[in-house]
């Protein structure tokens, strides 16, 4: 009896808790397990943009476990459940933040490619630049975050289609990185792990880039070129005054009707008029969006130079929360998050059109789905993996509270800040905090609201009860002897 409590107390205080995997399923995200519909309800964290991203610095954006504890805080405040992470080193260790982010039901979509000479497509040379040094820059990035749990997918391109005489060009080559891709992750990966494309919202081309990327070659349900979800940067809906129809979303709606993968904004946020209010947030989760739509990604968590920030990192690792964050925190307070869970049946029962020059309606853009076959040593590296691949797996997150200063937009010391452990089958939601004021003291330490809740809720309560019944068996076990 008593080895059995023993086995009991391992199984029930293992450090390491994992979310569920999100699948796509028809024209929605779905979570493995309890089959609820999955919103994206993300945010763009690139710290320092792609000016910050040096190649060989031994930092980039999930590097550093101490910045993350104190960002995924402060996303865990928000009310987000996904991040989408720009430009990657995959020689990296990002255990610790991957198990953080995991740790607060926050998913990761991440792009392979980099601003960095060999570790992006270019529009201008593409036969030179599709090259095997090049998958195996893309193909090391599924190797760091295939193990997470909370990796949501791959982007294989973004903007990629964007300037004229790249529609005429590029599409071809972005369905051989999607195949590569997604081969590659069959061969060397336990469970499958979506690829799609980020698209930029130039209407000339976004309806064809669409239809170019998501139709099926063969007619089947297994064409490994075939994205599995789209995403679109769009900036449309600016200001308060903007609504569905001057910002262009019921053409949109319209765009995407029939869509048989997901669609979401892969960033949205306009700052043309300041500070933002997010008022888009109810049209992109209300009724008119929703059937077509599966959330966003709002740019950006940290503010630079182009003024998309919703907070301020300094130097010395403390950190200032914007205007911007606590407008869309109560944007994110105002949804409906059991009806944005609940299921899109008719989304899950199109099939894919059959890929053909007629589903193209500019002149200039492609109409040739005769997908380049790999470069010289790309099979290789399909069939055999990338060499001394650096593989990331969960860690134990063993630090809670944030030591870090952060500061409200009131400009008082946020107390207690720490991030909350959520049991392993719940994403991140919005909860109705107001970190405005609420849990700040301002500059004269005066308290200005109530103490923020335990930061032992959810999986700490899980364990607390687990923890009692095994004090409970081993009395019984005691007493028995």
């Amino acid at each position: 009896m008593l080895s059995l409590i023993g086995v009991l107390f391992l199984l029930f205080f293992s450090g390491v808790s994992a979310v569920q995997n999100i699948k796509v399923q028809g024209a929605d995200y779905v979570n493995n397990v309890t089959s609820d519909r999955f919103q994206i309800i993300g945010i763009a964290y690139q710290p320092g943009g792609s000016a910050g991203f040096i190649g060989g610095s031994g930092i980039d954006p999930l590097s550093n476990g101490t910045l993350c504890l104190r960002d995924a805080a402060l996303m865990q405040r928000l009310g987000v459940n996904t991040i989408r992470v720009y430009n990657l080193d995959p020689s990296l260790n990002h255990d610790l933040c991957a198990s953080i982010f995991n740790a607060v039901g926050i998913y990761m979509l991440l792009d392979v490619n980099s601003p960095l000479p060999n570790e992006s497509l270019n529009p201008g040379d593409l036969t030179s630049s599709y090259n095997s040094a090049y998958l195996n820059r893309v193909f090391a990035v599924v190797e760091a975050f295939k193990n997470f749990p909370n990796t949501l997918g791959f982007f294989s391109g973004n903007e990629v289609i964007q300037f004229s005489g790249s529609e005429t060009v590029v599409p071809p080559y972005l369905r051989a990185v999607t195949r590569d891709l997604k081969q590659y992750i069959s061969k060397h990966s336990s469970r499958n792990i979506p690829v799609g494309y980020s698209a930029a919202d130039v209407r000339d081309f976004l309806a064809d880039s669409f239809a170019y990327l998501s139709c099926d070659i063969d007619g089947s349900s297994s064409d490994e070129t075939r994205i599995d979800f789209f995403g679109l940067n769009s900036y449309s809906w600016c200001g308060g005054d903007a609504t569905f129809q001057t910002a262009g979303y019921d053409i949109l709606v319209q765009m995407f009707g029939n869509t048989t993968i997901p669609v979401f904004f892969s960033e949205y946020g306009c700052n043309k008029v300041k500070p933002r209010v997010f008022n888009e947030v109810q049209a992109l989760y209300g009724p008119e969006m929703t059937g077509v739509m599966s959330g966003g990604i709002i740019y950006e968590y940290v503010q630079e130079s182009n003024e998309y920030g919703l907070v301020d990192l300094h130097d010395n690792g403390t950190a200032t929360i914007r205007i911007d964050y606590n407008n869309l925190q109560k944007q994110y307070n105002k949804l409906d998050i059991k009806q944005l869970q609940s299921g899109n049946s008719s989304a899950t029962m199109l099939k894919a059109p059959r890929c053909s020059g007629g589903l193209i309606t500019g002149a200039s853009f492609s109409k040739s789905f005769k997908v380049p076959s790999l470069p010289s040593g790309g099979q290789s590296l399909i069939d055999n993996g990338i060499q001394n691949p650096n593989n990331g797996k969960l860690v134990d997150v063993t630090e809670t509270v944030v030591k870090l200063d952060v500061y409200g937009s009131n400009g008082g010391r946020i107390e207690n800040l720490a991030i909350k452990p959520l049991p392993e089958d719940q994403s991140n939601t919005p909860n109705g905090q107001d970190t405005t004021g609420a849990t700040t003291t301002t500059a004269s330490g005066t308290s200005t609201g109530p103490k923020p809740e335990s930061t032992t809720g959810g999986a700490g309560h899980l364990r607390m009860n687990l923890l009692l019944t095994c004090v409970a068996l081993s009395v019984l076990a005691l007493r028995s002897t």
